[in-house]
């Protein structure tokens, strides 16, 4: 190819030379004939190879099942291809050009060498792009940092293609440049510091599997409560529940402290956890007749009767004096209340019977006794939660009056007022 193209470029200056033109002048005739032969060649071959190479990926698009294919037509892999191969041309034709001119073609030659290497890196950049879409196709890869690999990847090649670059910019030899690169290798670390400890971190969150895109995860410090939605080298991208986006630095995952909410949406329920406060003061035994009124909440009315008999035969066994309500064992309104809620749990369709359920009392406060509900709801969306256990506490806290029971509530003007 190299002797075609020097007959080619070679058959001008003759042509002039023989018309009667000067040595000088009939070079620089030449030499800008050349140059728009060049041109139109280049243009030429760009224009062929771009209609090859674009129509055969088509067509290989259209005929294979595999979307990768077509995702190299969508990330324009064809065009770039195109783009290289009349460069290269120009990058063998210019030496033939420009002979007689060794400083123009010393400096021609570093740029078209340049555009070439960047050309190279735009192709593979294109490629991993589409490889990058392919594989968040994939169930399998779908909730995987990718993005972060994909950019670790590239600045390795960037990195390479720079040093290269200035190889051939300043004609430095490459064991010569490693070395300048390692003197100021500081100065790079310091500059790509947040890149390094992305990476560190990405691997860390892959390896460990402590994010996926789609987890719901919550990190009070930068405010972000709602799905991953991208996972990259520099930033992990969380969207809100309020369709805000918080941004979040990838290092951060791995150096401070959140909350990921996979486990729970894998599991088979959503834990209810909330507690009411009981004023103390309401807290007392329950009388005879007073049980007898409580036994028409069906219930509890089979406990009452069982637990009444155990009761009896105890305090009569013991010879328990009964004048006073707190000798022997007694039963009380906050005590039949937990055992309300109990069994009211167990019957409530939402709620898994399957897992922890139960109504505990905590350690008493000044505000007055809290009464927890722990148990778990089958359904974990969040509105269809939100509404189950709303609807739980709202019969709860209705149904406290029923056993002469208050809830705490701090004084308001209404109170002073209605006295």
């Amino acid at each position: 190819m190299h002797n075609y193209l020097e007959k080619l470029f070679h058959l001008v200056y003759p042509f002039f030379k023989k018309m009667g033109l000067g040595s000088g002048f009939a070079s620089y005739i030449s030499l800008f004939v050349n140059i728009v032969v060049l041109c139109v060649l280049s243009y030429a071959i760009y224009v062929v190879f771009r209609l090859i190479l674009v129509t055969i990926m088509v067509l290989i698009a259209q005929k294979t099942k595999t979307k990768f294919d077509d995702l190299l037509v969508t990330n324009k892999t064809a065009k770039y291809i195109a783009h290289l191969i009349p460069f290269l041309f120009i990058y063998k034709s210019v030496p033939i050009i420009l002979d007689r001119y060794e400083y123009w073609e010393g400096v021609f030659g570093k740029f078209v060498g340049i555009y070439i290497v960047l050309l190279i890196l735009w192709i593979i950049r294109t490629v991993f792009n589409a490889l990058r879409d392919y594989l968040k196709l994939k169930p399998r890869y779908s909730d995987k940092p990718i993005d972060s690999f994909i950019q670790v990847i590239m600045i390795v090649l960037w990195a390479v293609g720079i040093a290269v670059i200035f190889s051939k910019l300043f004609e430095i030899n490459q064991k010569e440049l490693l070395t300048i690169l390692g003197a100021v290798s500081a100065v790079i670390i310091l500059i790509f510091r947040d890149t390094i400890l992305g990476f560190v971190s990405s691997v860390q969150v892959s390896i460990n599997d402590m994010v996926r895109i789609g987890d719901w995860i919550t990190m009070d410090r930068f405010g972000a409560d709602g799905d991953v939605i991208e996972i990259n080298l520099a930033t992990v991208k969380v969207r809100n529940f309020d369709n805000t986006t918080t941004t979040i630095p990838t290092y951060s995952l791995s150096s401070d402290s959140f909350q990921n909410w996979r486990g729970m949406l894998n599991s088979e329920g959503r834990r209810i956890k909330r507690h009411i406060l009981i004023k103390a003061s309401s807290i007392r035994f329950l009388k005879a007749e007073e049980l007898s009124s409580l036994k028409k909440i069906h219930l509890i009315s089979d406990y009452i009767d069982s637990r009444k008999l155990e009761i009896d035969e105890f305090n009569s066994e013991n010879s328990i004096d009964k004048t006073l309500p707190i000798n022997g064992r007694n039963m009380t309104n906050l005590g039949l209340f937990r055992k309300y809620i109990t069994e009211y749990l167990h019957n409530y369709p939402g709620v898994n019977k399957d897992m922890l359920m139960l109504c505990r009392q905590l350690q008493s406060t000044s505000h007055g006794v809290p009464l927890e509900v722990y148990a778990f709801s089958q359904d974990k969306r969040f509105e269809n939660y939100e509404f189950l256990m709303s609807d739980i506490f709202d019969h709860i806290i209705a149904s406290v009056g029923y056993f002469d029971l208050e809830i705490f509530e701090l004084p308001s003007e209404n109170n002073f007022d209605s006295k």
